[in-house]
């Protein structure tokens, strides 16, 4: 009986999110009331009273609201066109260069945001005009910046995957480790795939203005600090430096005097920075707490202990069972966005995953890496919408069209963490 409610409960959060209500609430409402009708009101309601002010009040939580700053601040403070000049000089000859360049963009503002959307945004608002003049296919211009922005819910800091060491009690500083060849990869992937279209169609991607060697080099001290201070910040939790909290507050303060220095910030733009964090915090927390509550009832009902005993029973190779859950997120990511579908699914499948013995950073990066197809999938594609907002003529079709090659090569690149995990692996074994 418990395990009837618990799978009401997952398709009624389904339907209400289909329905338009947001994930949080959902979750909240139907886990406050099957744990209700399983155990009791009033242990419902201690549970009610307690979650969200444990996690309010959690130092542990603070990493998100820190790094989340971090990237408001630069962004505020107009560091990223540095680095889109910078991959810009270094890119713009090669066959699609400025598409190229977009990509290589992206992947270093995802290090900087800890948002895929702020990505995707900031980086269109730089990158779409300049294509545009230079003549390039708008289902190129606005397909590679849509996939490319997918890049910062992977490469560290991720608000994802620092969600995800959260829920799971999995460290942070690990899977922000394990994050960064499979997003170099993914980066590298993106980047071949431009490459390869643009040599066989040179129409799509006109070459760009050439740059000087000097020119080149002068176009890095433009992001030289940027690195440099997420060096500092994320080298030092890496090393055992930082807590993930004291990385994240270190690169808050950074980016602050950083912006101080250049002149960069005033108190209109830092004003902006902090409501824009004050919000992405607020919405990250209500998921949290959304999440612990329905994770009440589906330890109550007992579904992730009968969907292990269920999957058991079928005798299927643990490659077939993530194949399975590899579908299921294609599935969900049609109608969930990316912090739900990781919200909603972690108390089902990570029991599932702890009980055949796949290894949890792994298996976050797989995640991860899962969702961030989702962001540019039919018909949510949470991207596409933001880069169909971005350059408001191009219609969502043609966006849809753009991704297509760049879908493929996301596919390809699960593919090779399933087949070779070590990409994944490899650097946080290196530091034990």
């Amino acid at each position: 009986m418990s395990e009837v409610v618990g799978v009401m409960g997952i398709v009624l959060v389904l339907t209400l999110a289909a329905a338009g209500m947001p994930i949080a609430f959902a979750m909240a409402i139907v886990g406050f009331t099957g744990f209700s009708y399983l155990v009791g009101v009033q242990g419902a309601l201690t549970k009610l009273s307690v979650v969200p002010f444990t996690i309010a009040s959690s130092y542990d939580y603070s990493v998100i609201p820190l790094f989340m700053l971090m990237g408001f601040v630069l962004f505020e403070a107009g560091f990223t066109s540095n680095l889109y000049n910078f991959t810009h000089k270094w890119l713009a000859r090669l066959p699609g260069g400025i598409a190229m360049a977009t990509v290589g963009a992206c992947a270093i503002f995802a290090a900087v945001s800890a948002s895929s959307m702020a990505t995707a945004a900031t980086m269109g608002l730089v990158a779409i005009p300049e294509m545009r003049r230079l003549k390039y296919d708008l289902k190129l211009a606005t397909g590679c910046v849509a996939a490319g922005g997918g890049l910062g819910i992977l490469i560290p800091p991720s608000g994802i995957l620092m969600l995800y060491g959260i829920i799971t009690e999995q460290s942070i500083g690990k899977l922000f480790l394990a994050g960064i060849i499979p997003g170099i990869v993914q980066a590298a992937f993106f980047m071949g795939t431009i490459y390869i279209m643009c040599r066989l169609r040179p129409d799509l991607g006109p070459r760009g203005p050439k740059a000087s060697f000097v020119e080149k080099i002068a176009s890095f001290k433009g992001c030289a600090e940027i690195l440099a201070l997420l060096t500092l910040s994320l080298g030092g939790l890496f090393i055992g430096w930082f807590t993930p909290s004291e990385a994240g507050a270190v690169a808050a303060f950074g980016a602050i005097l950083l912006a101080l220095l250049r002149r960069r910030l005033n108190w209109t733009k830092f004003w902006r920075a902090c409501v824009d964090t004050v919000k992405t915090t607020g919405m990250i927390y209500a998921m949290i707490i959304g999440a612990f509550i329905f994770n009440f009832l589906m330890a109550a009902s007992d579904v992730p202990v009968k969907l292990a005993d269920f999957v058991r029973t079928l005798d299927l190779p643990t490659l077939s069972i993530i194949l399975m859950m590899f579908l299921t997120y294609l599935i969900l990511g049609c109608v969930l966005d990316a912090l739900a579908m990781v919200i909603l699914t972690l108390p089902i499948f990570f029991p599932l995953i702890l009980n055949l013995g796949v290894d949890p950073i792994w298996f976050g990066i797989f995640i991860v890496t899962i969702v961030e197809i989702g962001l540019i999938t039919p018909p949510v594609g949470m991207n596409v919408f933001v880069i169909s907002g971005v350059a408001k003529d191009v219609p969502m079709p043609t966006i849809f069209r753009g991704i297509m090659p760049f879908l493929c090569a996301d596919i390809i690149h699960v593919g090779l963490i399933l087949l070779v995990p070590q990409i994944v692996l490899f650097l946080p074994n290196l530091a034990g």
